[in-house]
């Protein structure tokens, strides 16, 4: 079996991936205990509201206290890069969480994903497992913020808007060769299932159907209330349909 250590998650904003991501974190860390790192890649940072982590510290905090104050970039010389990284690790049940943060001035977030893109290739090595919640859209693969990643996560729901920017997300990984993704597939997210839908949807579009999540009340509720998706109850549908999916692209980390 090819050995998987990085799922990179992204689509088009709204469709779900945030909540895949922080479904897989939460079965992978009950199956792996503290090995799993979670790195929200996302300006928004949507993933540490999902899993209930306050956030102190960003990239994007970092590289400014880089810029701004000489003590800490003194401070930064006199050690590996990569220990200033785990650093600014949040510590979850679990999990470590690496967030990008957002840039308080205007402007490229160029420097920012040079930081991010370090500290995916640095810390995914002291984890069994890294699960990236990327950005909307394929601008992260156009910029090779995530250029060498086992397993490629498109989420997409039911509309056809969300389908194109999955096909064209799925076209930049495929199309550039700077990008290095061994598995890349399609993930229906709110699907409702007529017997039919998941082949015509992989045959319209031209990606494989990896998996689909059902539209699930409790996910629902928790959204609405504002309560970490770790908390979901064990019964939840879309939990049992994530496992579903990682028991199928990392099986040696899901028991059945």
């Amino acid at each position: 079996m090819e050995e998987i250590s990085s799922i990179a998650i992204t689509g088009k904003g709204g469709t779900g991936k945030t909540m895949l991501a922080t479904l897989m974190i939460k079965i992978l860390t009950e199956t792996l205990g503290n090995k799993v790192l979670a790195i929200d890649a996302d300006s928004a940072m949507s993933l540490p509201y999902t899993l209930g982590i306050n956030i102190e510290k960003t990239v994007s905090d970092m590289r400014k206290d880089i810029i701004l104050y000489e003590r800490v970039k003194r401070q930064m010389d006199s050690q590996p890069m990569r220990n200033v990284m785990r650093s600014i690790l949040e510590k979850g049940n679990g999990f470590d969480l690496l967030t990008m943060g957002r840039p308080e001035e205007p402007g490229c977030f160029c420097a920012v994903n040079d930081l991010l893109k370090y500290g995916i290739d640095t810390l995914t090595r002291d984890y069994d497992i890294t699960i990236i919640d990327g950005e909307a859209g394929p601008e992260q693969l156009n910029r090779r913020v995530l250029n060498n990643i086992d397993i490629l996560l498109v989420v997409a729901d039911m509309s056809a808007r969300s389908l194109e920017t999955a096909q064209s997300i799925m076209k930049v990984a495929l199309s550039n060769d700077n990008l290095h993704v061994k598995k890349a597939g399609l993930v229906l997210n709110r699907f409702k299932d007529d017997g039919r839908a998941e082949t015509e949807i992989s045959g319209r579009i031209g990606m494989k159907v990896l998996g689909s999540i059902p539209e699930d009340n409790n996910l629902n509720e928790y959204d609405r209330a504002g309560k970490p998706l770790l908390q979901l109850p064990a019964d939840s549908p879309s939990l049992a349909a994530v496992r579903k999916i990682l028991q199928q692209i990392v099986p040696g980390f899901i028991r059945s």
